[in-house]
């Protein structure tokens, strides 16, 4: 902005100024009567509908699965995205922050006097790039399954063996995320690395039987699963027999 354009933008401002009204108290009455509003809104919903109260909290199970407050969908699904344990400080603090700085730099990096959206390019861009992304990224981590869960592709023998393999597989997979396998072994993405082995290729190095036997008598500190029930026992074989 050169002196011109300043001196005509402040004899504007002053013109705009005086023919304008005071803050106190008419933008004060203005607020004052917002807040009440949602006041009335947010006591009128506690009423009708009440506090949304789950079950009871038992500290003994072993398949309540945590999910973080609606605010904070987009924050769990980055972390869902970034998966490498080398990478969590990125999606938990990095991210977060640098977007953070984005959003405070962004009057010094767009310095225009204009008000008009489509007069700043710059920060217009900016603020629907952001709530665009927070949107998508708050409605993936609404409709995310479990973070337990395994997310690994289907192998190609099990897609093209279809029917019962494929569902044994799948059911397979699910037993090995509820039973806690996840907390010492990595399978593809998932999970953590050690103190257990990779199993993401475990049938490239165990066939079916050494799988099976490992499982009842493993070796510490892996507990034994030889007392649980039959069925979920061979989904287990089942689905680590097919991870070659």
């Amino acid at each position: 902005m050169n002196q011109q354009q300043k001196e005509q933008y402040l004899r504007e401002y002053s013109v705009l100024k005086a023919q304008g009204k005071p803050f106190f108290p008419y933008a004060v009455a203005k607020d004052s009567i917002m807040a009440c509003i949602v006041m009335a809104v947010i006591i009128a919903m506690s009423l009708v509908l009440g506090a949304e109260l789950g079950s009871k909290a038992n500290p003994t199970t072993t398949t309540y699965v945590p999910r973080p407050e609606w605010y904070f969908f987009f924050l769990f699904e980055v972390l869902r995205v970034i998966k490498p344990p080398s990478l969590v400080p990125l999606a938990t603090i990095g991210v977060p922050t640098i977007g953070m700085i984005l959003l405070f730099l962004l009057p010094f990096y767009d310095r225009k006097p204009e008000r008009r959206p489509e007069r700043r390019p710059i920060a217009t861009i900016t603020g629907i790039a952001v709530i665009a992304a927070m949107a998508y990224l708050t409605y993936q981590g609404a409709n995310a399954g479990s973070p337990t869960a395994i997310e690994t592709p289907t192998p190609t023998a099990v897609v093209q063996a279809g029917g019962a393999t494929r569902g044994e597989f799948e059911a397979g997979k699910q037993v090995v995320a509820q039973s806690g396998c996840l907390a010492c072994h990595k399978i593809g993405e998932n999970g953590n690395a050690g103190p257990g082995p990779n199993l993401s290729h475990i049938a490239s190095r165990l066939p079916r039987q050494g799988i099976a036997r490992t499982l009842v008598n493993p070796t510490a500190p892996m507990p034994s699963f030889k007392n649980l029930p039959p069925k979920k026992f061979q989904s287990i074989v089942n689905f680590l027999s097919q991870l070659k």
